[in-house]
């Protein structure tokens, strides 16, 4: 999924991000809208991450989405 799509899909998935990092607010969740350059500049903020750990840990998590997804569609 780019990014593109990540911001296309964000009301879909902002539970599921809420999920993956619990010490983002609602407000830091409003604040990034969608934007996966805001979503890992908050990653760097909250977690501590560098912005390579923050850029892989989005990328990871955003793969593993589109894994769970594609088997929902194929059961």
């Amino acid at each position: 999924m780019n990014r593109d799509v990540f911001e296309g899909k964000w009301k879909e998935m902002r539970g599921q991000v809420r999920g993956w990092w619990g010490n983002l607010t609602d407000d830091d969740l409003e604040k990034a809208a969608g934007k996966s350059d805001a979503l890992v500049g908050l990653l760097q903020q909250k977690y501590g991450y560098t912005k390579e750990h923050a850029e892989t840990e989005f990328s990871r998590r955003v793969k593993e989405y589109e894994t769970e997804i594609e088997k929902a569609k194929k059961a």
